[in-house]
């Protein structure tokens, strides 16, 4: 390779790499419906099983519909076939079952963010647990700042999310903002795709487990404002992403590559 490189700066490196990346990027062939399946496959093998508890949303091809789980199955059950396409008032509109009724608050998110196409909320053990202290999510690792000032905080619990009470008050929460930590409750990530909902979900819990562990063994110390942005639009590139999407699908595929049937 040419010596060249050792005379650019920082940023020019980092623009380099994103040329490349981009060049080299490779779009997998997934469909909404397999990508969301994937999705729910990929969180409950990385810690997100809470039962029936969680829904996991992505708007359809007409204003107004989403495409969700059924009530009653488990994310390791959730294949591309057996999902739901519900409008606002979550009516079925393809599919058989019946939808979870908390997903009224994603349509109020859906409905204040048109910019947001896939919206994740779960009750993941770590995250679940910090929400009892009613404390904020803290950023203070490299590997976290994806999620470097983009979790807003909701610190007291509305009660069971089903009313249009609970679905305005999560959506003003959230803001302009791609995630969430609800108090007593669990994490919400809203997104532009499928794939940024999930890594972000991912980068959520690990998040949580890591605050965790340091506050256990004293004071986290935050990290320079202007680190943390840089550290979060390196990674936060739909490059990345895609990569990353692709090696979680890889991983879960191995397990459960019944997922994929439609």
């Amino acid at each position: 390779m040419s010596g060249d490189t050792y005379s650019l700066d920082k940023q020019q490196l980092m623009q380099r790499t994103f040329d490349q990346m981009e060049s080299e990027r490779r779009e997998t062939d997934f469909s909404a419906r397999q990508k969301i399946a994937l999705t729910c496959r990929i969180l409950f093998d990385n810690g997100h099983d809470s039962g029936l508890a969680g829904q996991i949303t992505a708007r359809g091809d007409a204003p107004g519909t989403f495409l969700t789980q059924q009530l009653g199955l488990g994310f390791d059950e959730i294949s591309a076939h057996n999902l739901l396409l519900v409008d606002e008032d979550l009516q079925v509109l393809q599919g058989s079952g019946m939808p979870n009724p908390a997903n009224r608050f994603h349509a109020w998110v859906y409905r204040a963010r048109p910019d947001v196409s896939c919206i994740i909320h779960t009750h993941a053990v770590h995250t679940a647990a910090l929400s009892m202290l009613e404390v904020p999510l803290e950023i203070s690792h490299m590997d976290n700042c994806v999620l470097y000032d983009e979790v807003a905080f909701l610190p007291k619990w509305p009660g069971v999310p089903v009313g249009n009470e609970e679905g305005e008050l999560i959506a003003g929460a959230l803001g302009s903002k791609r995630a969430l930590l609800l108090a007593h409750h669990g994490l919400l990530v809203a997104c532009t795709s499928i794939e940024e909902s999930c890594l972000l979900a991912l980068a959520f819990e690990r998040a949580a487990r890591m605050q965790l562990l340091a506050s256990a063994a004293g004071a986290i110390q935050p990290i320079e404002p202007a680190l943390g942005r840089e550290a979060h639009d390196w990674i936060l590139r739909a490059q990345r992403s895609a990569s990353a999407f692709a090696y979680y699908a890889r991983r879960s595929l191995k397990h459960h590559p019944d997922c994929l049937l439609e």
